[in-house]
C-alpha cells in the first residue's frame, strides 16, 4: 500500500500576505482560495512538480501559532538554479550550505548534502535540498 503525504498545514497570521508570498515569490500554484463564510477560509497551494500541497487557513485548520512550523523541506535537482530563482524572486535565502559528506558516489557534489534555507513572512522555516538522482 502506498502512503502519500498530500497536504501540510502552514500556520500564518495574514492569509493574503502568505498567499502572495507562496504564489508570487515562490511560484507555488494556487489550487484554490475558498471562503467558507463565517466558518473560515482555506487557501491551498502546490509547489511546482510536487504532489504535496500546503494549506493556509482560518477557522477550519488546526490552531498553531504563526511561524511555529520548522523543518519543511523542498527537493530540487539543481540547487544553484533554485537559489538563483529564489533570489530573483526577492526571497531572503541563505547561501548554499554543504551539510556533511556524501555517503555514496553521486553525479554532482551538492547531491544529498547541499541546502539553502528561507523563512516565510511569519517565520515558518523551509529548507531546499539538492537531489538530482535517487538511488
Amino acid at each position: 500500500m502506498n502512503w502519500t503525504l498530500e497536504v501540510v498545514v502552514v500556520p500564518v497570521s495574514d492569509l493574503d500576505r502568505a498567499k502572495e508570498f507562496y504564489a508570487q515569490r515562490l511560484g507555488f500554484a494556487l489550487d484554490h482560495d475558498t471562503d467558507l463564510g463565517g466558518a473560515g477560509r482555506i487557501v491551498q497551494l502546490t509547489p511546482p512538480g510536487s504532489r504535496c500541497s500546503i494549506v493556509l487557513g482560518r477557522g477550519v485548520v488546526p490552531e498553531m501559532p504563526p511561524g511555529s512550523l520548522k523543518g519543511l523541506q523542498l527537493v530540487v535537482p539543481d540547487l544553484e538554479r533554485a537559489h538563483a530563482e529564489l533570489v530573483e524572486r526577492g526571497v531572503e535565502v541563505s547561501e548554499i550550505q554543504v551539510m556533511g559528506q556524501n555517503p555514496r558516489p553521486v553525479p554532482h557534489p551538492l547531491d544529498n548534502v547541499g541546502f539553502v534555507f528561507f523563512r516565510d513572512p511569519d517565520g515558518n522555516e523551509w529548507a531546499v535540498q539538492q537531489i538530482s538522482e535517487r538511488g
